[in-house]
């Protein structure tokens, strides 16, 4: 008799009892494994909200860039400005709902579903900064505008006796800023590009040295940081080599070319830069 036979005779025989039949529901481990049935899913959930939270927290980011871009275009810089700061004040206030999530919780077992979101704050926050200032903004100056009120978490679908405290401060990890300010080169690029294409022929050269020291306080790092900081090290790379390739062209050749063609020549320029990395 094979062994699945002898298996079979035990089961017909009820030699061998049902598992199912015989777990004992009030037994200890059961109701251990129950509680821990509840963490999980109870942990999976936050997750998934935080996900989504930091997907809104992207959008709006990035249309805030999308609207700074305008200042290249436009006379009135300070209504766009102005018009940013709204939508910035709206991103932290879903800012607001990833503390609210986080309270009394471990920020690094969750980080990995907000950290894009908050990476993409970062560079928007950072790229009025220096429309505003001209100076890169501080880890420090960040985390002191995501310090909440009561009346910046409160829901208005929520009556007033039920409206929560105010959320706890959230705070940026440094690796986080690091790679929001990796991304802000890309953005600045694409400024110095627009600058040149409305005869501004002054930002290209500030924004260059300003690259140069960002690129430089990049290189202190080196491989003490984030891995992904080495990932985004060779984008700052190629966002200086264009904005240095830029200044080359304005100060050799500014004169012989007209400025409204300005912004076709760096573009033909940057699609030949992008076809050589390609085939490098």
């Amino acid at each position: 008799m094979s062994k699945g036979d002898a298996q079979g005779c035990l089961k017909k025989s009820g030699g061998m009892p049902d598992r199912d039949m015989s777990a004992n529901p009030s037994s200890p481990v059961i109701a251990a494994f129950k509680v821990f049935q509840q963490e999980l899913d109870t942990k999976h959930d936050k997750h998934e909200r935080l996900v989504k939270i930091s997907r809104d927290i992207t959008i709006e980011s990035k249309r805030t860039i999308f609207l700074l871009h305008r200042v290249t275009s436009v006379t009135d810089v300070e209504s766009v400005l102005k018009e940013s700061d709204v939508k910035l004040d709206a991103v932290r206030q879903r800012i607001a709902q990833i503390a609210e999530e986080l309270r009394g919780e471990d920020i690094y077992q969750f980080h990995r579903a907000f950290t894009a979101g908050i990476q993409e704050y970062v560079e928007a926050v950072s790229f009025q900064h220096y429309i505003r200032h001209r100076t890169l903004i501080s880890l420090q100056e960040i985390n002191a505008r995501l310090v909440f009120t009561k009346t910046q978490t409160m829901d208005s679908t929520e009556p007033a006796d039920d409206t929560p405290a105010a959320a706890p401060p959230f705070q940026v990890i440094p690796s986080d800023y690091l790679l929001g300010v990796a991304d802000l080169t890309g953005e600045l690029m694409r400024m110095c590009i627009g600058s040149v294409g409305n005869g501004d022929i002054d930002t290209p050269f500030q924004l260059s040295q300003f690259l140069r020291q960002v690129h430089d306080g990049f290189s202190y790092i080196g491989n003490t940081g984030p891995y992904e900081v080495s990932k985004k090290l060779h984008t700052l790379r190629q966002s200086l080599a264009k904005v240095e390739d830029a200044c080359y062209a304005l100060r050799v050749r500014g004169s012989e070319i007209p400025k409204h063609m300005l912004a076709d020549v760096f573009a033909s320029r940057d699609a030949m830069m992008d076809a050589d990395e390609g085939v490098a």
